[in-house]
């Protein structure tokens, strides 16, 4: 049970906070709103995905990813192939040209489905394809880098540049995207129709578990002596290799392993949100990823959820209330985190809460002075 608390759970504290976290997601927020508010708030959770493997990433590999926008998207679009091809069959496209193929394809007049597609018309390929897709671009994406000891300000403008340039191609290639407006009007996997509240009650207790599970396998790593690699990788990377670690290769797993979490929660927001565009692969969502993990704390993997929380409650509620100035206040909330919380909401749970948490159980743990012992 100790090795339990201590790999997956983070030790006791750590436990106490994923425990807080839990009952947020699968028993406050569920009591609390309604299916639309909740479905939300279930879209703001797959945002986290992307936020935890950022923490990851950048928080203990020490590498700044502004393209992890291309994972979300790819796992995004590997699950909308499967559920654009199950919606496309020739019964329900018979209205078409060429029936049996989505209608994007036919109104840019392809006559027959393109072979990369093909695959997706098995469920089990697709979740497949939702872990090994990104896996594998991350994997040439990392080699081509950091054997190169590419790294810094350099990788982080060249992740933005495969983000802008992923991007353009996706809305260039029409006829086998959808471009601009991607993939669109998906409405059942395997015959089960996920427009319903039903559906959306239980995607979204998925996704919840498919989060919490990522920061505990997230925690298992960084307990184990990779997790230390990490750690000295970031805050001493030579010393590391000259001890003998090729740094390049845990720049390389670590990279994967944030592409895969990130691919899950874009994989999770199309099943949830019933489609997915090019608009969350480009340069603008890496970044708010980027200030997600920031304004939770870029060393917390709880308080990356956090963080995703709070800066797209804030988006909704700001746009709903002031449409003209939310992008103002959106700035102003995130420079007023970075300024006087510069360690993200997790710096201010642990300063505050925390540590006289710990004070308390210190002077409550002392005996008086004139008790026997």
């Amino acid at each position: 049970m100790q090795a339990f608390y201590s790999k997956f759970l983070g030790g006791r504290s750590g436990s106490i906070e994923l425990l807080i976290l839990a009952a947020l997601i699968f028993a406050l927020f569920p009591a609390a709103l309604d299916i639309f508010r909740l479905n939300l708030v279930g879209k703001y959770l797959t945002y986290a995905f992307a936020a935890v493997s950022l923490v990851m990433v950048w928080g203990y590999g020490g590498v700044l990813s502004l393209g992890q926008g291309v994972f979300f998207g790819l796992g995004g679009y590997c699950m909308a192939m499967f559920l654009k091809l199950e919606a496309s069959d020739p019964v329900s496209t018979a209205h078409q040209t060429t029936p049996g193929i989505p209608d994007f394809m036919d109104w840019n007049q392809v006559t027959h489905l393109p072979f990369f597609w093909v695959p997706f018309h098995s469920l089990t390929f697709a979740l497949i394809a939702v872990v090994v897709v990104p896996a594998a671009f991350a994997y040439l994406v990392g080699v081509t880098m950091f054997k190169r000891r590419v790294g810094g300000v350099y990788f982080s403008i060249i992740t933005q540049a495969i983000a802008a340039i992923l991007t353009i191609l996706v809305v260039g290639q029409q006829g086998w995207t959808g471009g601009i407006n991607g993939i669109t009007d998906l409405k059942t996997m395997h015959g089960w129709n996920i427009n319903t509240n039903s559906a959306k009650y239980i995607l979204y207790y998925v996704n919840g578990a498919l989060l919490i599970a990522a920061i505990m396998i997230c925690r298992y790593v960084l307990s184990s002596k990779l997790g230390r690699l990490l750690l000295a990788m970031r805050d001493r990377e030579d010393r590391v290799r000259f001890s003998g670690y090729d740094v390049a290769n845990f720049k390389i797993f670590v990279f994967c392993l944030g592409a895969v979490v990130s691919a899950i929660g874009g994989a999770m927001f199309t099943l949830q949100v019933g489609f997915m565009s090019p608009s969350f692969i480009g340069i603008v969502p890496s970044i708010e990823m980027v200030i997600f993990a920031a304004i939770g704390g870029r060393v917390s993997l709880v308080g990356a959820v956090y963080g995703t929380l709070l800066v797209n409650y804030g988006k909704t509620a700001f746009s709903e209330s002031f449409p003209s100035l939310w992008l103002l206040l959106m700035g102003a909330l995130f420079i007023g985190v970075v300024m006087f919380f510069p360690n993200g909401l997790a710096g201010l749970y642990g300063t505050y809460v925390k540590n006289r948490i710990g004070r308390l159980g210190a002077i409550s743990g002392r005996k008086p002075a004139n008790q026997q012992v």
